[in-house]
C-alpha cells in the first residue's frame, strides 16, 4: 500500500484513482500522518452478458480434428 501527501493527492486525484486496480488502495497523508484511505471498488457487473455476441461468423475447417501427418507415429 502506498502513501501520498494530501497536496499531491488534491492535484492528481483523478489520475491516482484511474491507475488503481480494483481492490487496490493508497493512503493520503497530512504532515506525515495518515488521514484518509482511498480504495478502488471491485467490479460488480460486467458490460455484457454471456452469449450476447451478435456476430456468429465463425468458420472451422472440415478437417479441423483430423490427425496431422507429422504426428501419425505418435497416434498409433
Amino acid at each position: 500500500m502506498s502513501s501520498i501527501p494530501i497536496g499531491e493527492a488534491q492535484a492528481k486525484l483523478p489520475e491516482l484513482i484511474e491507475k488503481l486496480a480494483p481492490g487496490e488502495e493508497f493512503i493520503i497523508t497530512r504532515d506525515g500522518e495518515p488521514c484518509a484511505q482511498v480504495r478502488k471498488t471491485e467490479i460488480r457487473s460486467w458490460p455484457c452478458q454471456a452469449g450476447s455476441y451478435r456476430k456468429s461468423e465463425f468458420w472451422m475447417a472440415p478437417d479441423f480434428d483430423a490427425p496431422l501427418d507429422d504426428f501419425k507415429d505418435y497416434m498409433e
